[in-house]
């Protein structure tokens, strides 16, 4: 029982051309195809994407607006 021979993926061959038929199954085969194809141009397009170079924004430094310090709110004296 641990072993599959030919004789019964025969009849398994045989049992899914009877419930399908040839037409269903050379269909979903076209149809598989299909998928394999449109997968393999996705991970092209991708690639060709992830190929072009990145840009980078070059920035002045004497352009930058002053930076500015932030008081910490925690200590506030209060008048009596």
């Amino acid at each position: 029982m641990g072993t599959i021979g030919v004789w019964q993926i025969v009849i398994v061959v045989l049992l899914l051309v009877l419930l399908f038929g040839r037409g269903k199954i050379s269909e979903l085969m076209g149809d598989v195809a299909k998928g394999i194809k449109s997968f393999k141009k996705g991970m092209s397009d991708d690639q060709a994407d992830a190929s072009e170079p990145v840009k980078s924004i070059e920035h002045d430094e004497a352009a930058e607006p002053e930076k500015t310090t932030k008081s910490s709110g925690g200590s506030k004296a209060k008048a009596s």
